[in-house]
């Protein structure tokens, strides 16, 4: 019995030392193995099926901390955000340019800084709430567009150019990520529309449009700021135009009137040039438009009739029919021409508007405004004298000045004598009128062709280079002829008291679809001043003026187109320094006196030429 107690004993403590070595025996032995069996099996399986995902999620999440690392590093490396949008908008930023002055220094054109706002749409988060607030606060700005140039992938877009301080506070307060302001340079005109067509505008972008604004482009400005040469209105020099501020407001305002008051439907024009420098000191063309708002520009209706229009002149090209066969030598003043009848060239007949049926001497026809004289005296040079002459004047060739608008003149295509016979009283040849200016400037400053400016110039450089286009003589009889056209002729209504006038009238039927019409009528008037030592030119276009009672019904120039003129040398007259005179001249031809002509002496209120 002991010794089965002690085999019990030893099996016990057997069963002992092999459970602490991880063997079970026995019943019990067994279920502890199956349990750890059965919970390995579990565990196992599990982990086989949970591998793959494990390792998915690992790689999402090192591809996401990834990407937001190579973000952290390149918002890292990135230069300051206001360096950048300034590189994006150097090219968007309108540049400097320079003043620009009248004659006397007064402004006409200038820039003043203002903030614009921009956006950069890659930096934007919410673009549709961006557009929402934007336009709540600058009303003016177009929804859609907006939400087109927020959903581009540029890097910088403009959401409005030139705001208000108050609407820059506005947009500031939004605090939207990705939208703020730059400042930039814009162009103003603080006279408005007063030299709009001279001085022509720039855009929001800086660049020049029409005028002088363009031409100063063309001189190599737009090149700099190409080039990235950083300039202010510090390092630009002003540029001084030839314009009289307050001349050109008077005229304005004159030419205003008159179109108002003789109905002129298709508006007018007007301009005062110096003979002897080519200055144009004064020029409106109405109806203009305001540079600061430069839409305006755009309408058809708004284009220079001076440079960029050409019309038939009229009567006023008999000053130059009558030059040219006064300094060829085909006539004298004492010359006579045959106007009894009227003059017929196959299926047309030429005849005069106030016909005197009767011979008239050379001023006479002048002063009648004789277009049965000009022709005869035109023919009397014949065609290829005729053309040679005209493209001399420079009536037959593009006017070029610094103003970009020009066009060419419209020459007949066939030109014979029945062409010659009616451009010597202003029909059948279109110009511009500031190139009729030029050739009757040439005709009163001595007999040369001196190009029109809209810069200030000295005499001695615009005479430099003119051209001689006729003699001295030929001038002066000109002039005389102008002069005594004030006094008894068809300038009659220009010769106000105290200033020694020459003028010549023009009115020249519109054509039509092709036809000369009835009863529209472009009237032109020019005038001289002082005629016995010429400074200024005057000029008043007036496009389809209507005939009122006090007018007798008439549209003729010397009842609208000189009457406006009139009003013009008297506003504009002083201020250009030509107060009205006490003593007119008595002798103001000398040499037309020395070559014999005892008209040329006639006083200043004279009788009729014989």
């Amino acid at each position: 019995m002991d010794e089965d107690r002690e085999k019990m004993n030893d099996g016990f403590d057997s069963g002992l030392d092999n459970e602490a070595n991880g063997a079970t025996v026995g019943p019990a032995g067994s279920r502890v193995r199956g349990i750890e069996s059965l919970f390995a099996g579990i565990f196992s399986a599990r982990y086989d099926k949970s591998a793959p995902r494990i390792r998915l999620a690992a790689w999402v999440f090192l591809g996401v901390y990834g990407i937001i690392a190579v973000k952290l590093i390149d918002f890292g490396l990135r230069p300051d955000l206001p360096l950048s949008v300034k590189r994006a908008a150097a090219d968007a930023v309108a540049a400097a340019r320079p003043d620009l002055l009248d004659r006397d220094g007064e402004l006409l054109a200038t820039d003043i800084k203002v903030m614009s706002v921009f956006a950069e749409p890659r930096r934007i988060i919410d673009k549709d709430e961006a557009v929402e607030l934007l336009t709540a606060v600058l009303p003016d700005v177009d929804a859609h567009e907006l939400r087109e140039r927020l959903g581009s992938r540029k890097g910088f877009v403009w959401v409005k150019r030139a705001i208000t301080p108050k609407q820059q506070q506005e947009v500031y307060h939004l605090g939207l990520p990705g939208v703020g302001f730059l400042p930039e340079n814009k162009r103003v005109y603080p006279n408005g529309p007063v030299a709009a067509h001279v001085l022509g505008f720039a855009n929001l972008d800086g660049i020049g449009n029409f005028g002088l604004e363009k031409y100063i482009d063309g001189q190599g400005l737009a090149d700099l700021h190409g080039a990235g040469f950083s300039l202010t209105p510090d390092n630009l020099k002003p540029i001084t135009t030839s314009l009289d501020l307050k001349a050109t407001y008077a005229l304005r305002d004159e030419l205003a009137k008159g179109i108002a008051k003789f109905k002129a439907k298709g508006g007018g024009a007007a301009a005062i040039l110096d003979v002897n420098t080519g200055e144009v000191v004064a020029m409106a063309s109405l109806p203009d438009y305001d540079p600061n708002t430069p839409a305006d520009a755009l309408d058809p209706n708004h284009i220079n009739r001076l440079s960029a229009s050409v019309y038939e002149m009229g009567s006023t090209f008999k000053a130059l029919t009558i030059a040219m066969a006064l300094d060829l030598g085909k006539v004298t003043l004492h010359s006579w021409i045959d106007a009894r009848d009227s003059l017929r060239y196959g299926h047309f007949t030429i005849h005069d508007f106030h016909a005197t049926h009767r011979v008239l001497s050379v001023p006479e026809v002048f002063t009648y405004s004789s277009n049965i004289g000009a022709a005869r005296l035109a023919l009397m040079v014949g065609v290829e004298g005729h053309k040679a002459f005209l493209n001399k004047m420079g009536q037959l060739s593009r006017l070029r000045t610094e103003l970009p608008e020009s066009r060419e003149p419209l020459v007949p295509r066939n030109w014979g004598e029945l062409s010659t016979m009616t451009i010597a009283f202003g029909q059948g040849l279109n110009v511009a009128p500031l190139q009729a200016m030029m050739a009757v400037g040439a005709l009163a400053n001595g007999g040369l062709l001196v190009t029109p400016t809209f810069l200030k110039r000295s005499e001695e450089d615009a005479k430099k280079d003119a051209p001689r286009v006729v003699k001295p003589e030929t001038s002066e009889a000109m002039l005389y002829l102008m002069r005594l056209n004030a006094e008894i002729g068809t300038a009659r209504i220009a010769d106000i008291k105290g200033y020694f006038v020459g003028g010549k009238t023009g009115t020249a039927d519109k054509i039509v679809h092709g036809h000369y019409s009835k009863d529209k009528v472009l009237t032109t008037f020019m005038a001289v001043l002082p005629a016995d030592k010429p400074k200024y030119l005057f000029l008043t276009l007036l496009d389809e003026p209507q005939g009122l009672p006090e007018t007798k019904g008439y549209r003729t120039a010397a009842w609208n187109a000189g009457p406006v003129t009139a009003k013009i040398i008297e506003r504009t007259g002083p201020l250009l320094g030509l107060p009205p005179r006490i003593d007119l001249p008595t002798r103001p031809f000398p040499l037309l006196a020395k070559l014999g002509y005892a008209e040329a002496n006639v006083p200043a209120h004279g009788g009729r030429a014989h």
